[in-house]
């Protein structure tokens, strides 16, 4: 307790401090620019956050930066209504994605534009292990039911990532590196064991724009379960972003992806140090053409993904996967009040799961986009999905918000209701183990109702939502089957944001999740995350994170073999954050984590991080 008022007062000394500062003409160039902040996910369009009937997380290149060292999923795991678990332990752990009470299978992830997805996993979720964050350039987050314009699986999540894309410059080259500790509460030795670098060269040459980067990470120190031997992670990511544009009105993209990490793992039941280990390789190669002409877009987003899994254990195994993807979509403004979106989406899912296995999906949607004169927007859209296995389905968003425009402020009132569907993934439906070719899509309706009032230097905003399941597809003594039994998830997400000068940031964000119907294992019934950033004659930056994690449920399993739920402690964990700029070309930064060396636990018998230091630099040229 007494951690967690010293951190919270510690938030409030470093902003008292900056306030005294005063408000400059670029503050207030910066303040009309946040309040016109464009998002892009919940439509497909570009429009103003004031018009938008959503609370969108908008995660941005000047936030990533302040983040280098960190991995996406720490990244993320910072927003409302996330939870990411796995995501503070060893750097090899698998993550489950939570948010707002749902699981893995419930989180579509988009990769410049297009789905990703791992047909090997039983979840078919793609893995942000494979992610190195120096190659993001933005991240858009929706939550709630969106499969009318994402489809499968885009149930409790959609997690939009945008990656780099070239410079104006005929030429230009980009290095980031950097080498920290990674030891865990109980050790204090503060060994250099993880190590990252990414290189990467970018330009426009007339009208042609190229992109090539390779990075790496390796990371070592941290048993898996909690234990004496290490656990190495290795990654190395690489990719390429070439374009033309052929005239005013059609351009070309080929993007390619080459992911890959080796992770050591322990067993886990019984829990015991081992010398396991997974690999995970990925390839990716994607076309985006698009034709544009008045008032309106054609674009195709098609790409093809192979995956490959082996696992080195007592019971080895081994996967190939691979996925086609393809997004034809039509995008045409009656005018700057009314737009609509009418699109195709084929996915075709294969999987070497002791047979070859495949299903494929053909799903025609369309999304209607109106921003009235006075006040009333709305967002509906419906889509029809069709699959190869279990027949067709539909969902539809209804999303309607009501905006009152003051001179330098809004006032946001939002609603809507959304159905979502997670077809039976490939190892469920044909599978080795417990399998069903009989098993209907699971089904999920978000309800949504809440508010925003956004001013040039405040934003808050409050959101309830209650999510109900239904055909929820469960693993049981005779296999895999459509539950007869419905639940529902509550909760609430509360969002604030305060720049009172243009030096300071301060944000925090509150989550109440709660399932009444079910036992929701790892899942925190209350969360909160709060940081400051401060800004010192525009070349330093000072940051502090502070995040709590409320108490939760897991399960034990017993050397016997019987297994029990134990509540796990709830904790707090306080950052630091420091970068200087040298010049526009060169940055330094230095990251110390957990400053109070808090033990915790995110898993049963697993290892957590403890205060770990981490150093590196960016430089541009």
């Amino acid at each position: 307790m007494n951690k967690r008022i010293f951190s919270l007062c510690a938030l409030g000394f470093v902003s008292t401090l900056a306030i005294a500062q005063e408000k400059t003409n670029a503050q207030q160039d910066e303040d009309i620019q946040k309040l016109e902040e464009v998002v892009v996910s919940d439509s497909r369009f570009s429009l103003k956050r004031e018009h938008s009937g959503k609370t969108v997380i908008k995660i941005s290149q000047e936030e990533l930066q302040r983040n280098q060292g960190r991995s996406v999923a720490e990244v993320i795991n910072t927003k409302s209504g996330i939870e990411i678990n796995g995501s503070r332990s060893n750097a090899g752990q698998n993550l489950s994605y939570f948010v707002r009470g749902g699981n893995n299978r419930q989180v579509l992830v988009l990769i410049d534009g297009v789905q990703v997805s791992d047909p090997s996993q039983i979840a078919m979720d793609f893995d942000l292990r494979l992610l190195d964050l120096n190659q993001i350039e933005s991240i858009e987050i929706v939550k709630g039911a969106a499969s009318t314009l994402y489809g499968n699986r885009a149930a409790t999540a959609v997690i939009n990532i945008t990656t780099k894309s070239a410079g104006k410059n005929k030429i230009g080259a980009n290095f980031e590196s950097s080498i920290g500790s990674n030891q865990s509460s109980e050790e204090n030795d503060y060994n250099l064991s993880d190590f990252s670098n990414r290189a990467s060269v970018n330009g426009t040459l007339g009208k042609f724009t190229y992109l090539a980067g390779f990075g790496n990470q390796y990371t070592n120190g941290l048993s898996a379960v909690i234990g004496e031997e290490k656990d190495p992670f290795n990654r190395v990511n690489s990719n390429i972003n070439l374009g033309y544009t052929f005239s005013d009105h059609f351009s070309f993209k080929v993007l390619g992806y080459y992911d890959k990490f080796k992770a050591d793992f322990d067993s886990s039941s019984p829990q015991m140090d081992t010398d396991d280990y997974s690999e995970s390789e990925q390839f990716r190669v994607a076309i985006t053409p698009e034709y544009t002409y008045k008032n309106g877009s054609i674009t195709l987003n098609a790409s093809y993904n192979t995956i490959d899994r082996d696992i080195y254990s007592a019971y080895p195994s081994a996967y190939e996967a691979n996925s086609t993807v393809v997004d034809l979509f039509n995008k045409y403004n009656f005018s700057d009040k009314f737009y609509t979106i009418v699109g195709l989406n084929y996915i075709k899912s294969e999987a070497t799961l002791g047979a070859e296995t495949d299903f494929n999906m053909t799903d025609p949607y369309a999304n209607v986009v109106w921003v009235s004169d006075f006040g009333l927007n709305m967002n509906v859209g419906g889509r029809m999905n069709n699959h190869s296995d279990y027949g067709s389905n539909f969902t539809y968003n209804l999303n309607p918000s009501y905006t009152l425009k003051f001179t330098d402020s809004y006032l946001k009132f939002l609603g809507s209701y959304s159905t979502s569907f997670i077809a039976p993934t490939l190892s469920q439906l044909f599978g080795a183990y417990g399998a069903n070719p009989d098993l209907e899509p699971e089904e999920d309706r978000t309800l949504e109702g809440g508010m925003e009032y956004n001013t040039d230097k405040f934003r808050v905003s409050g959101v309830y939502f209650n999510r109900y399941e239904e055909n929820f597809i469960s693993y049981t003594d005779i296999g895999y089957s459509n539950s007869e039994e419905d639940f529902t998830v509550n909760g609430v997400e509360i969002e604030t944001t305060v720049t009172p000068i243009e030096s300071l940031i301060i944000d925090a964000n509150y989550t109440f999740t709660e399932n009444r119907d079910k036992v929701s294992l790892r899942i925190p019934k209350h969360k909160v995350n709060a940081g400051i950033q401060y800004e010192l004659l525009k070349k330093t930056n000072f940051g502090l994170q502070y995040q709590f994690t409320g108490k939760r449920l897991d399960i034990q399993y017993n050397p016997d073999f019987t297994s029990e739920n134990v509540e796990l402690d709830a904790f707090s964990l306080l950052n630091f954050n420091v970068n200087h700029q040298f010049s526009n070309k060169f940055t330094v930064f230095l990251n110390l984590d957990n400053i109070f060396n808090e033990e915790y636990a995110e898993l049963v018998g697993y290892t957590t991080r403890g205060r770990n230091i981490r150093v590196g630099f960016r430089l541009g040229l």
